[in-house]
């Protein structure tokens, strides 16, 4: 295996652990001192992608036998660095408080009464749109197959067309100009 490789699999590694330990003591923080704890979680998943891609380039440079292997850690470090992204979105979402959240869901929807009518007139509008779409669609593919019948058509007689002036050709005698 690559030395340079197993450098960057062991700073990795660390790195990782450090982010899950700083994502669990961000959870359980409020205020600034979340967001600075997130802050630095996310400035350490920058470094963790930089790290992965450089195990990347490392692993796609060896052999095929020794890259397969590489690569297939390489794969786990990835969906293990994604969870941590994932986790971090959860944590940081969490800084909105439920009252927030509420008026945010209610300030929308003053009259549901209301609104569900106009959903039920635009449903209908946009139905009875795609519903013409659909005869044009129709109408048009109809009008196709009948070009393409009528072009067959002609196709067809100037085919026999052609035949009889080969025909004719070939029983007329040449005529012979001076």
């Amino acid at each position: 295996m690559s030395e340079v490789f197993e450098g960057y699999e062991r700073q990795y590694c660390e790195l990782s652990a450090n982010l899950s330990k700083k994502c669990t003591a961000a959870g359980a923080l409020t205020g600034e001192q979340k967001k600075q704890k997130l802050s630095d979680v996310r400035a350490g998943v920058e470094d963790a992608e930089a790290l992965i891609r450089k195990m990347d380039l490392e692993a796609r440079s060896l052999q095929p036998n020794v890259k397969a292997v590489l690569l297939a850690k390489l794969r786990e470090y990835k969906s293990d660095l994604n969870n941590l992204k994932s986790e971090v979105k959860r944590i940081a979402s969490g800084n909105l408080n439920a009252a927030a959240r509420d008026e945010l869901l209610e300030s929308g929807m003053a009259d549901t009464l209301t609104a569900s009518a106009d959903q039920r007139s635009r449903l209908m509008m946009t139905t009875e749109r795609l519903n013409q779409s659909s005869d044009r669609i129709k109408d048009s593919r109809r009008t196709m197959l009948e070009t393409e019948e009528l072009g067959v058509s002609i196709l067809q007689d100037l085919h026999s067309q052609r035949q009889a002036l080969l025909h004719a050709n070939n029983t007329v005698p040449p005529i012979l100009y001076h």
